[in-house]
């Protein structure tokens, strides 16, 4: 079956979901939409085996016909994906997709039986998941072979008669048989460590989940027994206990749950290891807390803030901020968004320059790229050093370091349109129509029309950015 034949058969799919999405189910009794929904449901769960074998394939392709340096990356450019759910898709394929052996035959998916489950339509998504939790973080890479077979076979068959709570429940209760000792390798538990900052939420709080190795709980065991002790680092304080034994007075009212006591040494924590001066240097800057602003809303005393992570502080906790050393604050005039200080030029942007552009850009300008200014480096973003690129501010821009290395003969390329925003052309192979410009660091632009040059049609120079030093 060629690629024609592949095609016609997903275009006569797709005309026959529209005809579908057309009709309507409101005369149909409730035994029969029952009976539909399920029937649909078996049908979007074998989908999923389509999937794994098309991105099993992609993982068999030359990496450079990918115009991405991973299957991941270039599913999350083609798709318009998160980089976590292109990730996630390919593990998927690896576990349940088909294999080719070194000698080119076709060999059974890692999790057959799940596998020939998802196929038959008898388990989702959330059942694929119980699973291969269990092999990645339940089971020691130690259990033998045909153990961890007849565990995949036991779990798969209970996948298609049970829920995935119920699955997760005898996962749980087979991954206490298979190690009754639980005993597990450092790899193993090197492997589950994580801490994660989420997102920031409209009143400016940020929830903080993570998962800690027994050495890092320790330590952090020690340090907070001090500077989480009552009394110690209350910002309701007039004056704060940071050094030291605090007072008898300070410890009695002090009114802060535990919980409210670990953040406020925490906070503690980061600042004093920010005053050190011990960090050294982040992307050309000393790593320190950016904070950018327009004068309007300093002078006003309202408004927000933006860090070099891209999170927002109130405008009195910036002005706080402000008063004390070892910080950052850049202001832009609100009606031009002109910086009112410019670096002199050079091969490698100054520091002077990398702060207009940390407040300017705010973060990679590759349009789809999350990355905050503090994980950005600096990008030529028409012509680089080599080909009589000027390091002008009008001329620069923030590119994170994965996707500045991306832009190459052959690959990503970058312009500076009329309006000095930085677009961003992928490879012919990855481009769909994507947008050019990146917005997410400025949300605000999603709302309004974009008033920029006609991207398409824009002369872009082929720029290979390879000169810039800490790039890499």
């Amino acid at each position: 079956m060629g690629f024609e034949h592949m095609s016609e058969v997903i275009a006569g799919m797709a005309d026959q979901l529209s005809a579908l999405v057309a009709e309507s189910f409101d005369a149909l009794t409730t035994s029969e939409q029952l009976a539909l929904t399920a029937q649909w449901e078996s049908f979007t769960r074998r989908q999923a085996a389509v999937s794994h074998s098309m991105v099993a394939g992609l993982g068999r392709a030359p990496i450079e016909e990918l115009g991405e340096r991973s299957v991941a990356g270039a599913l999350a450019v083609l798709l318009r994906i998160s980089k976590a759910e292109a990730h996630r898709r390919v593990a998927e394929a690896q576990a349940l997709g088909p294999r080719q052996a070194m000698t080119g035959e076709t060999l059974e998916p890692v999790l057959a039986h799940t596998a020939a489950a998802v196929e038959k339509g008898l388990v989702g998504a959330e059942h694929v998941r119980v699973i291969r939790r269990f092999f990645d973080q339940q089971v020691p890479a130690s259990t033998p072979f045909d153990v961890r077979e007849a565990a995949e076979a036991q779990l798969a068959q209970l996948a298609t008669k049970h829920t995935p709570e119920e699955l997760r429940a005898a996962a749980h209760r087979l991954a206490a048989y298979l190690n009754p000792d639980g005993d597990f390798s450092d790899e193993v538990r090197a492997a589950q460590r994580w801490l994660r900052l989420g997102r920031q939420r409209l009143d400016g709080m940020s929830e903080l989940r993570g998962l800690v190795d027994p050495a890092t709980r320790a330590a952090l065991e020690a340090v907070l027994a001090t500077e989480a002790a009552p009394g110690k680092n209350n910002p309701a304080d007039d004056t704060a206990c940071v050094d030291g034994e605090p007072s008898p007075e300070a410890v009695s009212a002090d009114a802060r749950t535990t919980g409210q006591r670990n953040h406020d040494a925490l906070n503690a924590m980061c600042r004093k290891l920010l005053a050190s001066g011990t960090l050294g240097s982040n992307n050309g800057l000393p790593a320190t807390l950016l904070i950018t602003t327009t004068l309007q809303e300093l002078e006003s005393g309202t408004g927000h803030g933006f860090t070099g992570g891209g999170s927002l502080v109130p405008m009195s906790e910036v002005i706080r901020q402000a008063a004390e050393a070892h910080h950052y604050l850049a202001i832009f005039d609100k009606a031009t968004e002109e910086p009112l200080y410019l670096g002199r030029a050079r091969r490698l942007a100054s520091k002077a320059q990398r702060l207009v552009l940390f407040a300017r850009d705010r973060g990679c300008t590759r349009p789809g790229c999350t990355a905050p200014a503090y994980h950005c480096q600096v990008h030529h973003g028409d012509n680089d050093w080599a080909a009589d690129g000027q390091t002008d501010i009008d001329e620069l821009t923030l590119a994170c370091g994965p996707d500045n290395r991306r832009v190459k003969p052959g690959g990503w390329r970058t312009y500076k349109r009329k309006d000095g925003r930085t677009a961003w052309l992928p490879p012919p192979q990855l481009d769909t129509g994507q947008a050019r410009v990146n917005n997410y660091h400025h949300p605000n632009r999603y709302l309004i029309p974009d008033e920029g040059d006609d991207e398409d049609s824009a002369e872009c120079p082929d720029s290979d950015d390879g000169d810039e030093s800490e790039r890499g």
